[in-house]
């Protein structure tokens, strides 16, 4: 059963906070993560929908709570708490 992780979160600078993302790809390829998607409100490009594909819930969750993460979005000048959900494939 596949999985996709959603993250809702606004950051303090867009450029910023790509960089930090970009920074991440071996985090997130240590997961399992096989396809990511950065969305942005146009009317304000620092409120972000990101979305990350995994094969299982359990690779999605374990990504979710590696403190790696944690540390990038800080780094990254996440502002606030982020809502993160997984959703399992149908």
């Amino acid at each position: 059963m596949s999985a996709t992780l959603v993250v809702r979160h606004h950051v303090a600078d867009y450029a910023k906070w790509r960089a930090v993302y970009d920074e991440l790809e071996p985090l997130r390829a240590k997961h399992g993560c096989t396809a990511k998607r950065v969305l942005r409100l146009p009317e304000d490009v620092n409120d972000l929908l990101v979305t990350h594909d995994f094969p299982t819930v359990e690779q999605a969750g374990a990504f979710a709570g590696d403190p790696g993460l944690a540390e990038g979005m800080q780094r990254a000048g996440v502002d606030g708490p982020p809502r993160i959900e997984i959703f399992a494939s149908a």
